[in-house]
């Protein structure tokens, strides 16, 4: 009758035999990841001690056994979250801060719905309901839900712990109608001119007077559409004011993590990000001025940063600009409107491929989506169009 064949992992009958040196040797057959069962062997003083010896050194070699062959289909969906973050942490394909922005979403939106359930009990019924469920509160949650979810159970099916994903056959989530909002030239005077009087130090009271570089901020975001963090992590060797056409490179993002201090990263967030944007006229003078007041800077210096030489962090700035504006009765501004308002302003006279390049994206339905505002006025020509078709005779 054939033997029964161990299981990977698992070792067969120990067996112990006195040496020649009158020591006592404890043998057992483990098969390895690979499938291949190899004889262990471990000494002692003891036939007890020889076998303990050998059972720590089969434990030991399980630890050589890939982390998911201690998960199961009947194991907690927690482990398996376990799993995939160490092992996003392995691969290091996507960033620090990517990381962190999963472990969160995972953590505090998944594993308080999930996290008691088996590997085995997750199924398509489950976890549609969950998604449309967080869909009614939020888009973007559910959305982020569903991306970490996909790809811990995507983790599972490649390393064969559960037959298929769920969530490949969660119904697609359908995003509410919106409309991006921008501001007018109006607006962007009326922001400049609160800006201008509260860094000439009106109704200042207390504290560091402003530097001006909250309004060379702005001009910036104007001037090259760049996101919050790209304008904040300028630095000096980036800027060409002496060309023909000054020149600003978008080359590197500021970041902020919990715990840790904010620091400029050596990239934007993608790679068609990194670009050299011709500055308009207000732009460069903006740039000028803050040139002037910062005086000799290295070519690694921030063009923009904080008394004490550090980054500025895209809080900061976004929580200065609100609280100024807020003081006179503007809400609503954020620094990522500026970069809505750069893409209207193109679109409206140019077209959408050219405010596609200026914001540094691949594809230009993102930029038409999220970014540009909607034109809501007709072109007036069809009036005269329809006076000359349906014109009354007696006029």
């Amino acid at each position: 009758m054939a033997r029964p064949r161990q299981t990977i992992g698992t070792f067969g009958e120990i067996t112990t035999h006195k040496t020649a040196s009158g020591r006592i040797e404890a043998r057992a057959r483990f098969r390895d990841w690979d499938g291949v069962a190899r004889q262990v062997s471990a000494t002692a003083e003891t036939e007890a001690g020889a076998t303990r010896a050998l059972k720590k050194k089969l434990a030991e070699r399980s630890l050589y056994q890939p982390a998911s062959g201690h998960l199961t289909p009947d194991s907690p969906f927690g482990d398996l979250v376990d799993y995939w973050l160490d092992d996003i942490k392995l691969e290091d394909r996507i960033s620090r801060t990517t990381q962190l922005l999963y472990e969160r979403n995972m953590r505090t939106l998944v594993l308080p719905v999930f996290g008691h359930l088996t590997l085995r009990e997750i199924g398509v019924a489950r976890c549609d309901h969950f998604i449309k469920a967080l869909a009614r509160q939020s888009y973007n949650r559910a959305k982020q839900a569903r991306v970490v979810m996909r790809l811990a159970l995507a983790l599972a099916v490649r390393h064969e712990i559960i037959p298929q994903n769920p969530m490949v056959s969660v119904s697609t989530l359908r995003r509410p109608p919106s409309t991006p909002n921008a501001l007018t030239s109006l607006e962007v005077n009326a922001i400049r001119a609160v800006i201008g009087r509260w860094e000439a130090g009106e109704g200042h009271i207390s504290g560091p007077k402003p530097d001006g570089q909250l309004g060379a901020i702005v001009e910036v975001m104007l001037g090259t559409s760049a996101r919050i963090g790209e304008v904040l992590a300028i630095r000096r060797r980036d800027v060409d004011l002496t060309s023909a056409l000054p020149t600003i490179g978008i080359a590197g993002t500021i970041i902020s993590r919990q715990g840790e201090a904010t620091f400029r990263q050596d990239h934007p967030k993608t790679a068609r990000s990194r670009r050299i944007v011709t500055l308009p006229s207000f732009t460069a003078e903006a740039v000028r001025r803050r040139l002037a007041m910062a005086g000799d800077l290295e070519p690694d210096s921030l063009l923009l940063q904080t008394r004490n030489g550090s980054p500025f962090s895209t809080a900061n700035v976004s929580r200065s600009l609100r609280q100024v504006l807020e003081r006179a009765g503007i809400t609503g501004v954020s620094p990522h409107m500026f970069r809505r308002t750069v893409a209207t302003a193109i679109h409206d006279n140019a077209s959408l491929q050219l405010a596609a390049e200026l914001l540094g994206h691949t594809d230009s339905r993102i930029t038409a989506q999220h970014y540009i505002r909607r034109n809501e006025l007709v072109n007036p020509a069809t009036a005269e169009l329809l006076d000359r078709a349906f014109a009354r005779p007696d006029n």
